[in-house]
């Protein structure tokens, strides 16, 4: 049997014990039906993973002793930040879990002219941290060891007025199918922002603001992709050109 990977918050270090209860418990527990004594590993997004032997198996708690640090790094050299329109449905939950297995290193959900989705208070609060919480499966599942930060949603505006920081280290684009410009024609760098809007897309005015702030524009091709489909096409493209897929 492949061996388990499970994030945690928890501090780890070698020949230290540890308990994981809630959805990690359940999962080694009742899904996987481990026992005493198999193998299981950890990470908590600080760089390297840990191998742990599981001394205690209950319904809702898990225990384990850390036996050994593996100072492994699965990530692209390539950083992308993903700023896109929240989509409807499950759209957005299938938007962040495929960035974080192709190398997402922040996501930023965005409130644009036409977002149809209605976020605030606790339910925008509770949203985040569903999909905070794809992410980790999404890095558990693809052996990743950092896990991509996931942005409170901001209105495209004030996320623009932020935007120009740090320019000169940053090749910054804004997807959209009205313009011939390809990825082939930019020198790269190793940071990356990309701008990707909901159902519909960015509308005329949201694309002259992003440009201003300095985006260009960026199209992968003749066909229109839908918004799930899009930003993870340009991040495999990227990754294969300028990161560490091929």
């Amino acid at each position: 049997m492949r061996i388990p990977r499970i994030y945690t918050d928890l501090s780890l270090c070698c020949d230290s014990s540890l308990v994981l209860d809630g959805n990690a418990a359940r999962h080694l527990s009742s899904a996987l039906r481990m026992k005493i004594g198999q193998e299981i590993t950890l990470f908590n997004g600080q760089g390297g993973e840990y191998a742990a032997e599981l001394t205690e198996v209950g319904k809702n708690k898990v225990s384990a002793k850390v036996i050994e640090y593996r100072d492994i790094d699965r990530e692209s050299a390539l950083k992308v930040h993903l700023a896109i329109g929240v989509s409807r449905g499950e759209r957005m939950d299938l938007i962040v879990q495929k960035a974080t297995e192709l190398g997402a290193t922040e996501i930023t959900p965005l409130f644009t002219e036409r977002t149809e989705v209605k976020l605030n208070g606790e339910r925008l609060e509770k949203k985040v941290r569903h999909w905070q919480q794809i992410a980790i499966s999404a890095c558990e599942q693809c052996q990743r060891n950092q896990v991509p930060r996931i942005n409170s949603p901001v209105t495209l505006d004030q996320w623009l007025s932020l935007s120009d920081q740090n320019t000169d280290e940053i090749l910054k684009f804004v997807l959209h199918h009205r313009t011939e410009k390809r990825l082939s024609e930019h020198q790269a760098v190793n940071s990356i922002c990309l701008l990707v809007g909901p159902e519909g897309g960015l509308g005329e005015r949201e694309i002259a603001a992003a440009i201003e702030k300095g985006f260009q524009p960026l199209a992968l091709g003749p066909r229109v992709l839908r918004t799930e489909t899009a930003p993870l096409a340009a991040i495999s493209i990227m990754q294969s050109i300028w990161g560490d897929m091929g």
